[in-house]
This record gives structure tokens, C-alpha cells and sequence, in this order.
């Protein structure tokens, strides 16, 4: 790859003289296995800087993570960091090696008048110190790794994924940890509200250049797109020469003798100018294809009660989940959202009450621990081994939605090369197995999605890109996810886990329950909350006698539906005013218009059906 650097200019942060910076990175150049990382790549951190770190997977976000952790060595270049700053870092994959507890890690090198600080940490986070490493999960060890540099209070924070395990009310804690200190901090996160939350400045790392701007990462994919647009115009102007000159070039060879050399060899330098022009990594060519459709009605669960030992999973819980749904469960971590699903789709038994299934249903599952990948396989043994992708008879193809492909052109759609078809999984950064992952997910037909936490570690491209999927997707979703973003744009519907067996149902995403949980009473003992306003001027459902219980969920659901719509159709008449769109992407332009119609059609149905239920709710 090849790699160069965009300057970079500290900020002046007081108006004045600029303060000398906690961390410097100077000319740096890192080479692995012959591919250049980073060459000539400067970068210095102020003090009270909050810098988002942000590029596609794979393009050396934590590779240059470490480099200014002083973890890795840059082959040429300098890393300076002044005398009495301390920098501190919170890898993805901590080692706990030599320390029997949690605790004792996070603890480590602290004095007994600073053990309240770990105390503090593990209490926001919640892990719990006397868990042995050995028994630990992933996630309980990012947060010790996490807990024990909140602790130290370094200088200069350097965060790779702190969010990725934690549950939302561990990560607001987090969020507002981090609004209070006026330490600067590095975060490389997948959380778009995170990100929105916390952060001034944007480093981008984008083929091999890092791009530095003053604004935090709201602001970040109108100046990336600012970006890109000026490259392809400037690619655009330069083709138009190369084809003015090349035809003067060629008209000349018959017009006569002599040509003017100088032309020509300007000519040559176009062309090599052309050459070394770094096209953009697309969008991973992902595709959900659905299965036979299912019944209209995937799951009833009525009562359903069940635990483990003395602890209440759920108690008394009901749902009944259509097709088209997309159910989100949230709630921390350890109160059973795993559990309850794997109860919906008929894996586990409930120990009271009744849980069933729609007719015709082939589910598929995204699994965050990542179970589905042997990381010492390669990526090709992953996909020709999974016995739903086996092609008999062909070592080197796989079955895609039911037709055979070639391994390597399979995996070429999901972004990855040749070289790494035959490396080992191990290799892969996290968002390159998530991407791994959702291969081996939309190689299979399906009516049913269980997702189990499928943003993590996704770049921002590819994530908006498995929004766009889910929105159009045929089936049925339901998934497990801490990223209130996403939940916003994907869910229709959200169960909210609450412990001691609660579990409460509201229409909408996680902004909507957030809303619906402050305006209900807190001693409200209805499962169903109240539903959310589906739309400024519109009345409030209020479920009446008169409808049955199935007209009742679809009353409180259906405001969901239509901020849903609503939002999407925003979205499409914002890309739609594009004026050149037609001209320049006619494809993009005609799905666009055809995407519109169909969701004016649906919202226009949305609110007809909200009407009429209303009606018959009030004439009840």
C-alpha cells in the first residue's frame, strides 16, 4: 500500500502561543511483512485534546494506537513524550498473565489510599475484582483493562474499543467519566453516540494518510464525504486530460514527423500520476437473502416465567413478535438477554407459560463471541468447513444463497484480498472477523436474524451499510446490542431487562423507551409501556377494551413503525435533492426513487392502520 501523510497543525487551544504537546509522533514509518503502514506520518497530542481515531477496519487505527503507547516500535521516527507525562492504554485484548484476580490487575502499582479509585471504576464498570483471570470472560477483562487505567488518571488516555462488553449504563458511566476529566484522550470506537458525546477533534486514517481536523466526529462524515468528492472530481479532470492528450499524442504519429517530446513525456508523467492515484476501499458488497417467507406470526410467548437457581430470568413475560419485526433486548449485562432469546426461537424450555413458534421459520445467528471462527483456521477453511457452505466435491468453493462461488471471489465482496484468504483468522483485526462473520451469516437464506451484539468493532461504512440491509430485509430481527445509535435506527420494538425478572416491552428504539420509562410511573405494573407519539400532532395510543390483545401490541407498535419510515424516507429525499445524482450514479439514483415510493406507500399504510385502530380503541 502505498502511504502518505496529510500535515498536521497542533492547535492553538488558548488563541495564543500553542502548548508544548503531552505526546509527539515525528516522520514515523512502519513497515509489516513489506507492506507499508505509515510513512512520514507526524501527529502531536495538546493538552485537553478529545480526539476521535477513526478509519475503515484494517487501515492501522490500532497499529498507530500502539505506536504512540510506545508498544510498537516504528522502524525510522521519533516518539517523544515529555518528562512527567504519563500516557496511558487500554488495549482490546489485555494480558493478565502473572495475576490470579481482576482485581489485583487493575490494582497493580496502586498504593492502599488509591484503592478506592478501582473500587470506584469496578462499580461503574461492573466487574468484579475477585473474579479469577482464569475463569474470566473477554469482556470482564477489558473491563479490568479499563477499570485499572481510570484508575492511574494518566495524562493522555489512549482508549481501542472501550465500549465493546459494556452494557449502556456502563458505558454512560464511562461517558461521563470522561466528560469530567480534563486529561486528553485518544478514542478508536464503533459507538457513534460515544463518539458524538465526547469528542473535539477527528483524526482520520484513510490509505495510509492521517487527516487531522478540529471538529469531534459529528462532524465527520460530512468532511469525509467533502473529501472524496473533491478526489473524484480531481480524478475526473485529470482522466479528461490523459484521453485530450493521448488522442493529440496518437493524431500526431500521421500529422507529422516530428512531435513535441515534451508533450509526450508530460503525457508519461499524467499517466504515472494517474497510476499512483490510491482508489478507496468500496463498501463490502453485503446482501441478505430471505428464506421462503415465514407465518405472519414468528413467536408467542404468554407468561413465560424461568430462572436459574435463585435468580428470576423473567417472570410473567409475554411478547408476541410479527413478521417484520425487529426486536431489540437491552439491559446490563448478566440479567439473561441471551438467555430469553435462545427461549423465543424454542433452544431453551421456559419453566412456566408457553412460548410458540411460527410456521416455516430458518433462522440465522451472529454470534459476538465469535464461536463460529477457529482462530487458526484460515479464512478459506472457515468458509469451505462451515457444513452450510460445503460445496461437495470442491475444496475451493462455497455455497452462496444457494449457488456456489469461488472462496476467494466470496471473500473479495467482504473486502478482503487474496493474501489474507489464506492467513490465519488470528490475524484479522476485530472488525475484519465481524465482517468474517457477517459472511458466513448472509451466505444462508433466512426469515429469522438473531443478532448478538453485531456492531462491534464495525467501521462506519460497513455498519450504515448493515443498517440499510436490516431496514430492507424481508424477515424477522431480533438483536442484542449496547449501541444506542444503532438500536435508534434498527428497532421497531425493545425489551427492556431490568433484573429480578422484569422485562418490559416498548414500541421504538432505545431514545423511545428512554422517553416512555420517564413518563411512566414508577410503580406502573404493566409489561407494556405506553407507547411513543407516532408523529408530531398525533394523539397517543391508548389501548381500550375494544381491541383484542394482538390490535393492542400492533396499536403500540406501530409508532415505531412510522418514525421508522418517516426517518428513512428523510434520509432519501435528502440524497435524492442531490441534483447530479441522476447523471452520476443513474443506478444509485433509480433504487433511491424506487426505495422512496415504496416507503411513502408503507408510511401512508403505517398511519392508516394507526387511525383505524385508534378508532375502535376509543369506540371500545
Amino acid at each position: 500500500m502505498r502511504c502518505h501523510l496529510t500535515p498536521l497543525v497542533p492547535p492553538n487551544s488558548a488563541g495564543g502561543m500553542a502548548q508544548a504537546p503531552l505526546l509527539q509522533l515525528s516522520d514515523i514509518a512502519l513497515t509489516f511483512g513489506g507492506e507499508p503502514v505509515f510513512s512520514g506520518l507526524s501527529l502531536n497530542v495538546q493538552p485537553g485534546d478529545r480526539v476521535a481515531l477513526v478509519g475503515r477496519n484494517g487501515s492501522g487505527k490500532s497499529t498507530l494506537m500502539k505506536v504512540m503507547a510506545g508498544i510498537v516500535e516504528p522502524d525510522t521516527g521519533g516518539r517523544v513524550v515529555p518528562s512527567g507525562t504519563s500516557v496511558g492504554y487500554m488495549e482490546q485484548d489485555p494480558d493478565l498473565t502473572g495475576f490470579e484476580t481482576l482485581g489485583e490487575y487493575a490494582a497493580e502499582g496502586l498504593g492502599p489510599a488509591e484503592m478506592y479509585l478501582v473500587e470506584a471504576a469496578g462499580e461503574g464498570l461492573g466487574f468484579d475484582p475477585d473474579r479469577a483471570v482464569a475463569t474470566a470472560s473477554g469482556g470482564e477483562r477489558r473491563r479490568a483493562a479499563l477499570a485499572r487505567l481510570m484508575a492511574r488518571d494518566p495524562d493522555v488516555m489512549l482508549l481501542d474499543e472501550p465500549t465493546n462488553h459494556l452494557d449502556i449504563s456502563a458505558i454512560r458511566w464511562l461517558e461521563d467519566e470522561l466528560k469530567r476529566t480534563r486529561k486528553a484522550f485518544v478514542l478508536i470506537s464503533h459507538d457513534r453516540r460515544f463518539l458524538e458525546e465526547l469528542t473535539r477533534a477527528t483524526l482520520w486514517i484513510d490509505r495510509g494518510a492521517v487527516r487531522r481536523r478540529e471538529q469531534g466526529f459529528k462532524a465527520f462524515e460530512d468532511w469525509r464525504d467533502k473529501i472524496w468528492a473533491e478526489e473524484d472530481e480531481a480524478r475526473h479532470k485529470l482522466d479528461r486530460k490523459i484521453k485530450a492528450e493521448a488522442k493529440w499524442a496518437v493524431e500526431g504519429i500521421s500529422a507529422r514527423r516530428t512531435r513535441n517530446q515534451g508533450r509526450v513525456r508530460a503525457l508519461q508523467a499524467l499517466r504515472q500520476d494517474r497510476a499512483g492515484m490510491i482508489r478507496r476501499q468500496g463498501t463490502a458488497a453485503m446482501d441478505l437473502a430471505s428464506a421462503p417467507v415465514s407465518g405472519k406470526k414468528v413467536v408467542e410467548a404468554t407468561d413465560v416465567s424461568k430462572s436459574f437457581g435463585d435468580k428470576d430470568i423473567v417472570t410473567g413475560f409475554s411478547l408476541t413478535v410479527q413478521r417484520g419485526d425487529r426486536v431489540a433486548f437491552v439491559g446490563p449485562n448478566g440479567t439473561g438477554k441471551t438467555t430469553l432469546i435462545r427461549m423465543l426461537m424454542g433452544e431453551i424450555a421456559p419453566d412456566a407459560g408457553s412460548i410458540k413458534l411460527g410456521t416455516n421459520l430458518v433462522s440465522a445467528v451472529f454470534d459476538q463471541s465469535r464461536a463460529q471462527l477457529d482462530p487458526e483456521m484460515s479464512l478459506w477453511e472457515n468458509l469451505v468447513g462451515d457444513k452450510d457452505m460445503r460445496v461437495s466435491g470442491k475444496a475451493d468453493q462455497v455455497l452462496v444463497r444457494g449457488q456456489p462461488k469461488h472462496v476467494v471471489g466470496y471473500l473479495k465482496e467482504f473486502l478482503f484480498d487474496e493474501r489474507q484468504a489464506r492467513a490465519p483468522v488470528r490475524s484479522l483485526s476485530g472488525g475484519e472477523k465481524a465482517r468474517l462473520l457477517l459472511a458466513k451469516l448472509m451466505a444462508r437464506e433466512s426469515n429469522l436474524l438473531v443478532l448478538d451484539e453485531p456492531t462491534n468493532d464495525l467501521d462506519v461504512e460497513t455498519l450504515d451499510l448493515l443498517q440499510d440491509l436490516l431496514s430492507d430485509y424481508d424477515g424477522t430481527v431480533m438483536i442484542v446490542s449496547h449501541d444506542r445509535d444503532f438500536l435508534d435506527r434498527v428497532a421497531t420494538t425493545t425489551v427492556a431487562m431490568e433484573g429480578d425478572g422484569r422485562a418490559v416491552v416498548y414500541a421504538g428504539g432505545w431514545t423511545d423507551y428512554q422517553t416512555q420509562r420517564a413518563e411512566a410511573s414508577s410503580d406502573a405494573p404493566a409489561t407494556v409501556a405506553k407507547a411513543a407519539k407516532p408523529a408530531a400532532g398525533k394523539a397517543q395510543a391508548k389501548p381500550q377494551a375494544g381491541l383484542s390483545f394482538t390490535e393492542k401490541h400492533r396499536l403500540e407498535e406501530l409508532p415505531g413503525v412510522i418514525a421508522r419510515l418517516e426517518a428513512e424516507i428523510g434520509k432519501l429525499e435528502q440524497l435524492l435533492m442531490d441534483g447530479d445524482l441522476f447523471t452520476r450514479e443513474p443506478v444509485k439514483f433509480r433504487k433511491a426513487t424506487e426505495a422512496l415510493s415504496e416507503r411513502q406507500v408503507k408510511l401512508a399504510a403505517a398511519e392508516e392502520e394507526w387511525l383505524t385502530l385508534e378508532e375502535k380503541a376509543e369506540q371500545g
